[in-house]
């Protein structure tokens, strides 16, 4: 049986990389083969250019409330394929399909919503400077932007990402992540049949040297990129030879604080969320529970039972909670940070093992690993590890532990729970973090600013405040006496 080729996407139509070159994607559930992939060259990209440059300029003529109905028909028709694309967006990143109409589809379709609806409030601002004259502001479009994806969440990145550019008048080429490249083709199709005009979404597939291009090119105006740190900082270096616009969302070490007068049982739950959901791929997680010294002992005897009831098996099982892992050599690198952390001196209480799935022999399954005896300094306690894997440290008063989360080279989120709001406010006021929780963790609504501090990110997604990151501001003066010289 032949195996299928999935196409580029630019201007509008599926079209094969001029070199005819491919790479495979594999499904992380099973190592299978899933398809080729069409492997952008640079001439594909310059061809995706040239034509994102020539729609953009007719989109950014077209009135904000036009952009918006085509952004909202997109989420109407992405609401109604919603079970079909969550399938997808399983077998293409090995998450559980209890997970994926949710996280990754309810969000994605949240945000053409939201930036549907405020389309057409994109304006400027006016000023009376007296004396008969004025000044006022318009917000234009920078262009074609560039979006780079991460493999975590591929649908909801792309749509996050080209949400918003739409919105503001631009045009995007898409380079989703190699590991997971389906859904931004899907997004493409759906943009289509919404109406989209050819060439303003475009989609190239393909390895580092992809982003490479784009992020150098003089013909992007913007780049977004979600990825891990080292390569947001190459890629950043690359922008910077064009000093093009640059948002990045980066990877994190978060804390969860969990004080004494927390409700135990919310506060396991959302530990177990912000380290085991999506097998803990997820840039935001908790990974470093700081548990008051006085409920440790309660916290971890209710952790341990609940995770050791955790399902690990067939991402496309209702009843399952934790699926495979994005490929071998990631769950390798994850294991070898267990193994790690045994080797440095903490306790490793449940979980960290390799687990066999019926019939799924080729995916990558672990058991979720939980450490407590951690220390600041362990390398699991300062590294980003990407899966499943939590670390609980302990602590005495409000003031250490403070210092203590903020120890870290990332800023990207922070969670907390206790019954004192007084304390929360107090708190979270201190912590140096872009997206903190009070009660809860890693929720990511359409409308609140989620991005990151230090070296997890530059700007703002999922907000108003994005439309910023993807426009710019023209001031216009206007005289309307008489120019006085002195010379």
């Amino acid at each position: 049986m032949a195996i299928s080729t999935l196409p580029l996407f630019i201007g509008g139509k599926a079209v094969f990389s001029s070199s005819g070159e491919t790479f495979t994607n594999y499904r992380p559930m099973d190592g299978a083969v899933d398809r080729e992939i069409s492997l952008a060259g640079p001439d594909d990209v310059e061809l995706a250019i040239s034509v994102a440059q020539n729609a953009q300029e007719e989109w950014a003529t077209v009135p904000g409330i036009e952009r918006g109905r085509i952004l909202l028909a997109a989420a109407r028709i992405m609401r109604d394929r919603r079970q079909e694309i969550a399938e997808i967006e399983t077998l293409d990143t090995g998450k559980p399909i209890s997970e994926t109409p949710y996280a990754d589809v309810d969000s994605a379709i949240d945000a053409l919503e939201f930036f549907g609806g405020i389309a057409m409030d994109m304006k400027g601002d006016f000023h009376d400077l007296g004396n008969g004259s004025m000044a006022y502001s318009i917000r234009e479009p920078l262009g074609v932007c560039a979006g780079i994806g991460a493999w975590n969440y591929p649908l909801q990145i792309a749509t996050w990402k080209s949400a918003p550019a739409l919105a503001a008048g631009n045009a995007m080429i898409f380079k989703p992540s190699e590991l997971t490249p389906l859904n931004a083709y899907t997004l493409a199709e759906i943009y289509r049949e919404a109406g989209l005009p050819d060439g303003l979404f475009n989609v190239v597939q393909g390895m580092g040297q992809v982003g490479a291009i784009l992020a150098s090119h003089p013909g992007i105006d913007k780049l977004t990129f979600t990825g891990s740190v080292p390569t947001g900082k190459r890629v950043l270096e690359a922008a910077a030879s064009t000093v093009k616009h640059t948002t990045m969302e980066l990877g994190g070490k978060s804390p969860l604080i969990i004080f004494e007068d927390a409700d135990l049982d919310n506060a396991v739950a959302a530990a177990m969320n912000a380290n085991f959901y999506s097998q803990g791929e997820v840039c935001s997680n908790g990974t470093r529970v700081f548990v008051h010294a006085s409920i440790r002992d309660m916290f971890l005897e209710k952790l341990v039972e609940r995770t050791e009831k955790m399902v690990i098996g067939d991402p496309m099982a209702e009843e399952t909670h934790v699926g495979a892992l994005i490929s071998e050599d990631h769950g390798e690198k994850v294991l070898s940070y267990v193994e790690l952390g045994v080797q440095q001196g903490a306790t490793l209480i449940t979980g960290g093992e390799r687990v066999e799935v019926p019939d799924m022999e080729g995916g990558f399954y672990m058991s979720p690993a939980v450490f407590a005896g951690c220390e600041d300094h362990m390398r699991i306690c300062q590294e980003e590890i990407f899966g499943p894997v939590m670390s609980v440290l302990t602590f005495q008063d409000e003031k250490e532990v403070i210092k203590r989360a903020n120890n870290t080279e990332f800023g990207l989120a922070a969670g907390l729970f206790t019954k004192d709001l007084a304390r929360a406010h107090r708190v979270v006021r201190k912590l140096q973090a872009g997206s903190c929780w009070v009660n809860n963790y890693n929720l990511t609504p359409a409308g609140v600013p989620f991005g990151g501090s230090k070296q997890s990110g530059i700007g703002r997604e999922n907000c108003a405040r994005t439309l910023d990151h993807f426009s710019e501001i023209k001031s216009v003066y206007v005289e309307l006496g008489d120019v006085e010289s002195s010379y």
